[in-house]
């Protein structure tokens, strides 16, 4: 898990490495400070004059700027590396989450991705800083401090073999019954973002129906239980400081009794008041330094989950993947099913597409109906292979799907979803996801074609209005049209329309299949939709039935022999006569 943490160290390298080398160095210097404190004691009862004084001073000031400017480099070479390895440890997690497949995004919720990207990201990053550090710093300084402690004091200094090991069998106990609820706590961190993230997008439907009290109450469940589990946790590592804070006065006085207690019957002999003042120093830097490192098992326990969450994202591998030597070149947009079936998963009970044999020739237009249910999203999600066929084999242009480069059989089928997604910016920046080269000429020819081009002129910025996150400051038939021309400027070999112009009217439904003959004569056009107006012009029509084609002809030929298309086109008919 750590090697895979750490490759994404990579150009902070230096100061990951200069962090603990500054942290050593300062360490050396403070456990010497109180050598030269007790040498300056031992003179000054000594009788010494007042340039000994000065010089021993002048020593311990130069020893303690020394320890200040270390510290100081230290913490910039630590915080540098971890908010550095925090970049790249989200950089890494992004790039990997944009070359997921859909079977890939469905393995995690949205609200966990983000959740792994912002706090577990954080939680990793805390510990990275403590361990180049502070986990540096209190080892050095507990072994020099009690060094130290043996050389002064002797057999007093024994005492840190009673006081560690108890230390060190509290914290044990602590980390291992706090561990199991940290783990817990990450689940309800993803349940509470899902409650905040539904809530923000779907915000119109909760106030349409006037369900603020509920999600009111959803959101108060989740962070109770948030809640419930961290204080759990708290207040077992709450144990950690009263346990330290114990033990270095348990320490403290049984220093300063028996120090006391040996040189006033020694008469400073055998252990003098210098020897006392560094022994206390030496032991509050030694307890001190078990306590900053009980912080550390604890941020580290923290980190430990969240390290597994992001390790679980960064080794997650794309299910689809471009073979070796894989075709760059997309000669024609002709698609040919040969008996696909397709399931989501292979958990999934039913498959959702059943022996599909449809063959679709070059720049033909063809229209795809079916009841709700009965598969017809997943049907053209095959041709840019966003899912691969579970048996059975879909080519495009003749060839394999799977002999293609990902990148460029993708760059030649565009899909316009019911419901697709606009980006915060421009207008024109949207429109150039299809192409970033495009001319103004051409974002204004697209939308003519799209028929957005109008209301887009209407605003008082045109092509620089700008779309609020998700298209939320225009309608769903306008976002339909943007989408549209969208798609458009990418001239693809392939056209996907999925239902893309149900929030428009059948006027305008009618103008823009009209000139989608025009603009994209050679491209293959597959138009999904739930209107026979929209299909009825095609070259064919596709009935889907429970995953399965259950007839496939022109409009007229489907009026003679099909019941349910008839039925369809007769009561829509009769619908729009009402009208």
């Amino acid at each position: 898990m750590w090697r895979t943490l750490i490759k994404s160290i990579r150009e902070y390298k230096k100061p990951t490495i200069l962090a603990p080398v500054f942290v050593a160095l300062e360490v050396i210097i403070e456990c010497t400070i109180p050598f030269i404190t007790a040498l300056l004691v031992n003179q000054i009862k000594a009788g010494c004059t007042y340039d000994v004084v000065l010089r021993y001073g002048l020593i311990l000031i130069v020893l303690a700027s020394m320890s200040l400017t270390l510290g100081w480099l230290s913490g910039r070479a630590a915080a540098t590396a971890a908010s550095g390895f925090a970049r790249n440890l989200r950089k890494d997690l992004f790039y990997n989450i944009q070359s997921f497949s859909f079977e890939n995004i469905d393995r995690f919720s949205s609200s966990s991705l983000v959740t792994r990207l912002t706090t577990d990201v954080t939680n990793v990053q805390n510990a990275f800083m403590m361990l180049i550090r502070i986990a540096v710093r209190s080892p050095l300084m507990l072994v020099f401090a009690i060094i130290m402690s043996f050389l002064m004091g002797g057999k007093l200094a024994l005492i840190f073999v009673v006081v560690i090991p108890m230390l060190g069998i509290g914290l044990f106990f602590i980390i291992r019954a706090a561990f199991p609820i940290f783990r817990r706590v990450f689940r309800k961190y993803d349940a509470l973002n899902r409650s905040i993230q539904e809530n923000v997008q779907g915000i119109r439907v909760v106030k349409s129906f006037v369900r603020e009290d509920y999600e009111k109450q959803k959101f108060g469940v989740a962070a109770e239980e948030l809640r419930q589990e961290f204080t759990k946790a708290e207040k077992i590592l709450a144990f950690n400081g009263p346990m330290m804070q114990f033990c270095l006065y348990i320490n403290m006085v049984f220093i300063l009794t028996f120090g006391a207690y040996t040189i006033a019957t020694t008469g400073g002999l055998n252990f003098n008041v210098g020897q006392l003042s560094s022994l206390m120093i030496y032991s509050f830097q030694t307890l001190m330094s078990l306590m900053m490192l009980s912080m550390v098992f604890v941020m580290v326990t923290i980190a430990d989950e969240s390290s597994r969450r992001i390790v679980e994202v960064l080794s997650e591998d794309s299910s689809l993947q471009s073979p070796e030597n894989a075709v760059q070149d997309v000669p024609d947009g002709s698609v040919d099913f040969d008996h696909v079936s397709f399931r989501y998963s292979e958990k999934a009970e039913r498959m959702a597409l059943l022996d599909v044999d449809l063959h679709i020739r070059s720049g033909e237009t063809i229209g795809i109906l079916g009841t709700t249910g009965s598969s017809k999203t997943s049907l053209v999600q095959l041709i840019p292979r966003l899912y691969d066929a579970t048996s059975g084999t879909v080519r495009v242009g003749g060839r394999d799907v799977k002999e293609y480069d990902l990148t460029a059989l993708r760059n030649q089928v565009s899909v316009v979803l019911q419901n697709n997604l606009l980006f915060s910016g421009t207008i024109a920046e949207n429109l150039r996801w299809g192409n970033p080269q495009a001319t103004d000429e051409e974002l204004k020819q697209a939308c003519e074609f799209a028929q957005a081009d109008d209301f887009i002129c209407s605003f008082p910025q045109g092509y620089e209005t700008r779309i609020e996150q998700g298209g939320t400051n225009v309608s769903g038939g306008q976002k339909q049209r943007l989408s549209i021309a969208r798609a458009l400027l990418k001239k693809p070999r392939i056209l996907i329309l999925d239902d893309s112009t149900s929030a428009v009217d059948t006027h305008t439904d009618a103008k823009i299949r009209a000139a989608l003959k025009s603009y994209l004569p050679e491209t293959t056009k597959i138009i999904i939709a739930q209107r026979v107006a929209s299909v009825m012009d095609a070259d064919r029509i596709v009935m889907l039935d429970k995953g399965g084609i259950s007839s496939v002809g022109t409009h007229e030929e489907l009026l003679k022999t099909d019941a349910a298309y008839r039925e369809v086109y007769e009561s829509q008919s009769k619908a729009g006569e009402q009208e």
